[in-house]
């Protein structure tokens, strides 16, 4: 069966990386337009209009630099704050001291706030109090040593905010490694049930026919059925236990995400006929009744849903005996496909199927339960002592398209 593999990108923390860009660039068109409407009272508007070209040509060309995580560097971070302080230090020069006690906003205004932010996104609530610091300190030359109830007011609300961010980010990564890493667990039980699935099919069966041969042959063929009997108490107690690792979880720094690769089906051969599938099971003692329409599932679906089916069969040999007959019934609902598989054996005794669980035989369990669960439907069970054992498989057709 062909494999693909699947790349999930997790993050919070990009979104903030597009925001931060788009902030920056309407903060710096903010600055200009307040200088542009008090041109004419600017002491020294050349300063102003040097400082401002810097600051335009300074953003337009550092957007790929706050784009992510792993684009934003300490140098950058580290020039990106020179130039909000330069230019609130420059303010003093730009500006007489009497608009400046009167309130005036300093050259690059709010768009300072931006380079703080730039801090808190990349290195959390410690590299954001830093920032904010430092602008604050800038802010306090600027004033003289003597700020206004306004500037006190926006160097808080910058520090503040800043430092929530920062947190904010730092929680979200945590988060985001911890859902990874569940996300992997998850991936590795369903492997391991699959995996699980596909021995009991194929390798256990062998392996107890093998001991139950043996043991009717009698002399070396015993001995062989011996070993073939301890082989198969061993691989039950394999599948049983331990997870198979199949998920990788990894810091994509590029992308500032954690991503999880999945190797799963590839279905892009188009739906199947579950008849097709299940038409080789019918035998002399195996009926087969269907639709006269296609019946179609995703191929992975399919696949699975006819193992389960075979499985069934397998149990009904094993346990009902040779000379049992099964029907297979097919039936295409609007919302789902349910097969049902009926014997005529002596059932199930109640508590038998716990029982052959907990000695680790999974046929149940694994073969039929658990591929129809990884389909997102359901393996119910019916048995009366005497009277056969029916299960009926259904697999939700919306499910199973989600799953392509």
């Amino acid at each position: 069966m062909a494999r693909r593999e699947r790349v999930m990108r997790m993050s919070v923390e990009q979104p903030l990386w597009h925001a931060l860009t788009g902030y920056r660039v309407l903060t710096m068109v903010y600055a200009i337009g307040l200088f542009a409407s008090a041109y004419d009272e600017v002491a020294r508007p050349r300063v102003a209009l040097a400082y401002f070209a810097v600051l335009a040509v300074w953003t337009l060309a550092t957007l790929p630099k706050v784009a992510n995580a792993a684009s934003c560097t300490r140098p950058f971070l580290a020039v990106d704050l020179a130039v909000a302080l330069a230019g609130i230090l420059l303010t003093r020069v730009a500006e007489t001291p009497e608009r400046i006690d009167a309130g005036a906003p300093t050259l690059p205004s709010i768009w300072t706030a931006g380079a703080v932010l730039a801090f808190a996104v990349k290195g959390g609530w410690r590299w954001a109090a830093f920032a904010s610091t430092l602008v604050a300190a800038a802010n306090l030359v600027h004033r003289s040593g003597v700020p206004t109830r306004d500037t006190v007011h926006m160097v808080l609300l910058v520090w503040i905010a800043s430092i929530a961010i920062g947190y904010v980010v730092e929680v979200a990564r945590a988060s985001e490694r911890t859902l990874a890493r569940a996300l992997e667990i998850e991936a590795a039980t369903r492997e391991r049930e699959r995996l699980a699935r596909d021995i009991h099919d194929g390798v256990l069966q062998v392996l107890a026919m093998v001991q139950r041969r043996g043991a009717v042959l009698g002399g070396e063929a015993a001995e062989l059925g011996r070993m073939a009997g301890e082989q198969e108490v061993a691989l039950r107690t394999l599948v049983s236990g331990g997870l198979v690792p199949v998920a990788r979880v990894r810091e994509d720094t590029a992308e500032g995400a954690v991503v999880r690769a999945v190797e799963e089906p590839d279905d892009d051969a188009g739906p199947v006929d579950v008849r097709a599938l299940l038409a080789p099971y019918a035998a002399a003692r195996v009926s087969l009744a269907e639709p006269g329409a296609p019946v179609l599932l995703p191929p992975s679906a399919g696949r699975e849903l006819a193992a389960a089916v075979s499985a069934a069969l397998d149990n009904v040999r094993r346990h009902a005996g040779a000379d049992a007959r099964a029907w297979i019934l097919v039936e295409d609902e609007p919302d789902a496909v349910i097969v049902s598989v009926r014997d005529d054996g002596p059932g199930i005794p109640e508590g038998r199927l716990a029982q052959a669980e907990g000695e680790g035989r999974l046929g149940v369990a694994l073969s039929i339960r658990g591929r129809l669960r990884d389909l997102g439907g359901t393996a119910e069970l019916i048995s009366t002592p005497g009277q056969g054992t029916e299960v009926e498989l259904k697999v939700p057709k919306r499910m199973a398209r989600g799953r392509r």
